[in-house]
């Protein structure tokens, strides 16, 4: 269920997606960003922007840009600190007195397990960190933002980040790299949670959504179609590693060359860190053990 490679939003180009809800793509095409990352402007006059983006000069430009007159930037929320995401909040604060709200820094959220794995040396895989990130305010699991004529209301939905954000905006939801149309999220420890992952997802399953609006391509307009398969993709890979283990015990890069057999070499370490994640999911519920300290390199076993 990928998306086909339809997406092709125009580069600093603003656009009307829902009332009150415009749409800028970044310049920052890859394959972790897809065709780049989504900047989102909300409100009719005094807006509210989600996702900067990253640090680049065209995009501060574009945004300046897409102000109509009478318009101004009275707040910037940031769904998580990714470098797709985060880094431009500050310069536009900057340019604009808004001020910068987010869940927390880049370690706020993040889970004991994933904690342990960041002190031992493990560094996150994908997007990159933005370690330089920090709010002017903490927003709070399900805290209401208000604006002139607009309100979103905030949910912590860690898994791919710990201080991952999704916002409400009447009866759709800005999900970040939650959810998305085009690919699977990524889940690579310690940045992200599969535990976590699951339990956003199912927390945003029970909300009646009319569309997703992701960070990165095209709006979801099949939020429950899309929740239930991207729940049942992970059972599924969980499947796979458990059946790949009953036969041998294996690291998450033998199980990642044995399972992802049609994955370009490019992408295979994100492939990997998807598996380490289902790795760690598993060892917390006591599905599998190692004989060592946790750590990316360790070699599982069925209990």
């Amino acid at each position: 269920m990928q998306a086909p490679d339809d997406f092709n939003a125009p580069v600093g180009v603003t656009e009307e997606l829902d009332e009150g809800l415009r749409r800028i793509l970044a310049p920052n095409p890859s394959p972790m960003t897809y065709r780049g990352t989504n900047t989102y402007l909300l409100g009719d006059r005094d807006l509210a922007v989600v996702d900067p983006g990253p640090d680049s000069e065209a995009h501060l430009q574009a945004i300046l840009e897409a102000l109509r007159p009478g318009q101004r930037i009275s707040h910037i929320l940031v769904t998580h600190a990714h470098l797709d995401h985060s880094p431009l909040a500050r310069r536009l604060s900057q340019v604009t007195d808004a001020p910068v709200l987010a869940y927390g820094d880049y370690r706020s959220g993040q889970s004991a397990v994933m904690a342990e794995l960041a002190a031992s040396g493990l560094a996150g895989g994908g997007e990159g960190v933005d370690a330089l990130f920090n709010p002017d305010q903490c927003i709070a699991d399900g805290e209401v933002i208000r604006g002139d004529g607009w309100q979103v209301q905030a949910l912590w939905t860690p898994g791919h980040f710990g201080n991952h954000l999704s916002f409400t905006f009447g009866d759709v939801i800005l999900t970040g790299d939650l959810v998305m149309s085009w690919a699977s999220s990524l889940v690579s420890p310690p940045d992200g949670d599969l535990t976590d992952f699951m339990r956003s997802c199912e927390r945003l399953a029970d909300l009646p959504a009319r569309r997703f609006h992701a960070g990165h391509g095209a709006p979801v307009e099949n939020p429950q179609e899309r929740l239930e398969w991207l729940l049942n993709h992970r059972r599924g890979r969980e499947s796979q590693i458990l059946d790949a283990l009953s036969t041998a015990g294996a690291t998450a890069a033998t199980l990642a060359a044995r399972i992802y057999t049609e994955t370009p070499p490019a992408l295979l370490p994100a492939a990997e860190r998807n598996v380490f994640a289902h790795l760690v999911d598993l060892y917390g519920k006591n599905v599998v053990k190692i004989a060592e300290p946790l750590s990316f390199k360790a070699q599982f076993t069925l209990r």
